[in-house]
């Protein structure tokens, strides 16, 4: 499971147009940076980075609550459509 959650952390890449996008369209410089987190606690030492590197106050926890509830209203949605 390790393994799919830094895998994940890369993925991050893919955004690198984006971000210049943005930062062309707002005339300020960005970036972008990954937090994964896993509704089943995996959290590594990177994501603690990044959330840390971000202004104002978050945290692990609230991340992860959010991953669940997400996930529990994404569950039904997926039954009723029969695939």
């Amino acid at each position: 499971m390790k393994s799919y959650v830094k895998q994940k952390e890369t993925e991050y890449l893919r955004y690198k147009s984006l971000r210049i996008g943005i930062q062309r369209l707002w005339n300020m410089k960005g970036t972008v940076m990954s937090v994964i987190n896993g509704a089943i606690g995996i959290v590594t030492k990177v994501s603690k980075k990044n959330l840390e590197a971000i202004p104002g106050k978050r945290s692990i926890v609230s991340l992860q609550k959010a991953a669940v509830l997400g996930t529990s209203q994404l569950i039904p949605k997926v039954l009723q459509s029969g695939t």
